[in-house]
């Protein structure tokens, strides 16, 4: 039997918590933070908190935190043991150590990466959703927190009344305006708790934007055989990512930060159109493409764009639908930028499930889509292509595909979509979902025709024909 990894490095002290410690955090701000210790030192540790699963701290704990990151480029495999993470907690566990941890001066960040969902917040508003269940039960036991704002709350809390400055809350999920969201939300819970502590919070704790982007597939068996086979070890902890990375975050930071702009991380003023770029250009296609590809039958982005009638649904939104909407980044080609997007869809060594990618859309639709369809109609121009695309996933959601097959649909709101869609006129029911569709969208007369008209279309001519017809 092969012997697992093993830390070769010594351990660094914690300086981070962060809230996720999922595939995308391993491939990426632990290998970014991991190399900024190693280039200017500092004890900036991730000590990672799971708020559900044991999985990832079962994984690390027999390798003392290590782990490996492969990266995955069309001429072949790169491996690199990661050593930044300090130890694992998983929250349901104990949450009192967690709050313990949070609350210790020593932690100077606490990062996130807990998805739209985590947020506990309604997307069309951005509000905290006082009714989400571990809201309400967060808020009846704020000593024993569920979520991520009852855990951000009680921890600065314990900090405030300890005399302690608080640490930085750096939102690194794929939002607009992330870091104004996690403050919502954290200002919004705090409010409902104690006033005195909401006004503390609003004053002394910041909360930078970030943007983040790098493909990470979810990690197979096969990629774990693989490593073995090359390295000569174990690594049921390891993570595969493309090659490209791209870390944008707003500098502001009230006790200091890794020396992450000595390891390629751009430290600016302003993250806002940086992060519109790529939520607009690249999670928006990439939600498109996941949703008409699974329908159209393809099981990864690189085989769906490979369909050229896809890969020109993607040039013909960004070029006439998404990019005349975005100011251009500080320091960016928008026509460059897609291009790339376009190339890295297509590397053969990333296998990015369709389904993968569909997965939790009632919470992504509102960031990646509805907004460019907004700015689009308020220019006097109907986005055929992006109304395709929320057409699509409403078929999507209905739970069966084109085959009369079982769809498994993984979404916090999936049974209330699921009878929505497959009703007597499931455009009309799906947008008057308003915890996804701003009310005034889903009114507009223009915007539910065209995907009305997509829809039918869908249903009639399948999603490859559909697609087809749209790109030619």
């Amino acid at each position: 039997m092969t012997d697992r990894l093993t830390r070769t490095t010594p351990k660094p002290k914690a300086g981070i918590v962060h809230l996720g410690p999922g595939a995308f955090f391993r491939a990426f701000n632990a290998v970014y933070t991991d190399e900024a210790m190693a280039k200017a030192g500092g004890d900036w540790g991730i000590l990672a908190v799971s708020l559900r699963s044991p999985d990832a701290r079962d994984q690390l704990a027999p390798q003392d935190g290590a782990y490996t990151a492969v990266t995955l480029g069309p001429e072949g495999r790169e491996a690199q043991v990661v050593g930044s993470i300090t130890g694992c907690l998983v929250a349901p566990e104990d949450p009192g150590a967690v709050l313990e941890a949070m609350a210790d001066p020593a932690i100077r960040i606490v990062s996130l990466t807990i998805t739209e969902k985590g947020y506990c917040h309604n997307p069309a508003t951005g509000k905290l959703m006082r009714d989400h269940p571990d809201i309400v039960h967060d808020l009846e036991h704020p000593e024993a927190p569920r979520s991520a704002p009852g855990f951000l709350t009680a921890a600065l809390a314990r900090r405030r009344a300890a005399g302690h400055p608080p640490f930085t809350v750096l939102s690194c999920d794929n939002l607009p305006s992330n870091g104004a969201l996690a403050k919502q939300v954290v200002l919004d819970f705090a409010r409902a708790r104690d006033e005195d502590l909401a006004e503390w919070i609003a004053n002394e704790v910041r909360f930078p934007a970030t943007m983040v982007d790098r493909i990470t597939p979810a990690t197979t068996e096969a990629d774990i055989a693989a490593l073995e086979k090359a390295a000569g070890y174990s690594d049921p902890a390891m993570v595969a990512a493309e090659p490209f990375r791209q870390w944008v975050i707003e500098d502001s930071f009230a006790q200091g930060r890794p020396a992450w702009d000595e390891v390629g991380v751009q430290m600016v003023a302003d993250v806002e159109a940086h992060e519109l770029m790529k939520l607009r250009c690249l999670n928006g296609t990439h939600s498109t493409l996941a949703y008409l590809g699974y329908l159209a039958g393809y099981e990864t982005i690189a085989e769906t764009v490979a369909d050229p009638d896809f890969a020109a649904l993607c040039r013909k939104m960004w070029d006439e639908e998404i990019i005349p909407t975005l100011p251009r980044p500080e320091g960016e080609d928008l026509a460059r930028y897609t291009a790339a997007l376009l190339e890295r869809y297509r590397n053969p060594g990333i296998r990015h499930r369709t389904w993968q990618i569909a997965m939790d859309g009632s919470q992504k639709l509102p960031q990646r889509m509805l907004g460019t369809v907004a700015d689009c109609l308020d220019r006097g121009t109907v986005p055929e292509g992006l109304c395709l695309a929320v057409a699509g996933w409403i078929r999507y959601v209905s739970g069966t595909d084109e085959a009369g097959t079982p769809i498994d649909v993984r979404d916090p709101m999936a049974d209330r979509l699921r009878v929505a869609a497959t009703s007597a006129d499931p455009v009309d029911a799906v947008l008057a979902l308003d915890a996804v569709f701003p009310v005034k969208l889903a009114r507009d007369a223009r915007f539910r025709d065209a995907v009305a008209s997509a829809h039918d279309r869908l249903m009639r001519d399948g999603a490859a024909r559909t697609v087809q017809a749209y790109v030619r």
